[in-house]
């Protein structure tokens, strides 16, 4: 995709009070509020981005930008945060939202459960009812996905995209055994020292650690990730993680089996959080299922450097649904 394309394609930024947490909503293209706007112009579908952990939500731009284009710019694309991993800069305007009338107060909205929760929320609130979805998870993105599906079966889903999924076994994969004993004992031990360097530091000087950081990723900058500097949000992101190690065991079949028409799978032949034999184990379980592996040595983290290619990929998934609407 050329270059100046990309830049002209808006990106809107909105802070929205969603079930009382500042939640960070990127929207790609020009549709902002879809409950208010009633005109004959709204778009029928929307693509719904849910990131991994951390899920700091500008690192997928690209990939929505890339999304929205190669749609040929037919329907918003939106990314949203995590509960608690996003917090709103000094000045900004925090938007309330609607209260959903049958939702119940979220217990441990940061924890696993609660981000499911959070979502739906979000959902029930700020689209349209009658507005179809797809839904696209990346990493525990795509757990959540699932767990839309199993407990809100009146959304208007026609699709779930779980891109490199980490949806069973976690603790047990290459990274997760890693992971684990950092997440689930040693974190606490990471805090004080996290409040204690990245607290006190100016915003400026959280800015320009930022850009360079983002530099040496060579991800575009559109928008600062403030909040990967950002103490409450690295404890969260970290609290979310021991959670995910430890209750992200079984694979739901049942639901699986439930919505496989709606499912597509995308796993990496190198991916150290959910290894090939994942992979297998998939293909032999649901032997009719859309079930894909990338040859490509991607990396889990691939929406950074593989963003036009995945979105092309996706697209092209999609167009069968996408010309019907």
């Amino acid at each position: 995709m050329d270059s100046e394309i990309k830049e002209e394609i808006p990106v809107h930024e909105e802070f929205i009070l969603c079930c009382g947490v500042e939640t960070q909503v990127l929207k790609c293209g020009p549709w902002t509020d879809l409950i208010n706007n009633q005109s004959g112009t709204r778009p029928k579908l929307l693509i719904f981005i849910i990131p991994g952990n951390p899920g700091f939500s500008p690192l997928y731009v690209p990939f929505a930008k890339a999304l929205y284009s190669t749609t040929k710019r037919r329907f918003p694309v939106w990314i949203i945060s995590h509960a608690g991993h996003a917090l709103a800069p000094r000045g900004k305007k925090v938007l309330k939202s609607s209260e959903d009338p049958n939702a119940e107060e979220i217990k441990d909205i940061y924890g696993l459960h609660g981000q499911v929760e959070h979502k739906l929320a979000f959902l029930r609130t700020q689209v349209p009812k009658e507005m179809k979805l797809v839904v696209i998870g990346h990493s525990i993105g795509s757990y959540f996905s699932l767990e839309i599906l199993k407990h809100a079966p009146e959304l208007p889903v026609i699709h779930a995209i779980l891109l490199f999924p980490t949806i069973e076994r976690i603790s047990e994969s290459p990274k997760g055994k890693f992971a684990t004993p950092l997440l689930c004992w040693l974190r606490y031990a990471l805090y004080v020292p996290c409040y204690l360097l990245l607290k006190p530091w100016p915003e400026k000087i959280k800015s320009l650690m930022t850009r360079m950081v983002l530099q040496m990723m060579d991800i575009p900058r559109e928008f600062l990730c403030l909040n990967m500097l950002e103490p409450f949000c690295l404890v969260n992101a970290a609290y979310l993680g021991s959670q995910e190690m430890r209750e992200v065991v079984k694979r739901d079949n049942e639901t699986i089996k439930e919505h496989l028409p709606k499912l597509i799978f995308y796993y990496g032949t190198t991916d150290n959080w959910c290894p090939k034999e994942y992979y297998d184990d998939m293909k032999k379980d649901f032997p009719e299922g859309d079930i894909r592996l990338c040859e490509k040595k991607i990396p889990h983290a691939f929406i950074f450097d593989f963003f036009q290619e995945m979105a092309d990929m996706v697209a092209d998934w999609l167009k069968d649904d996408l010309s019907k609407m």
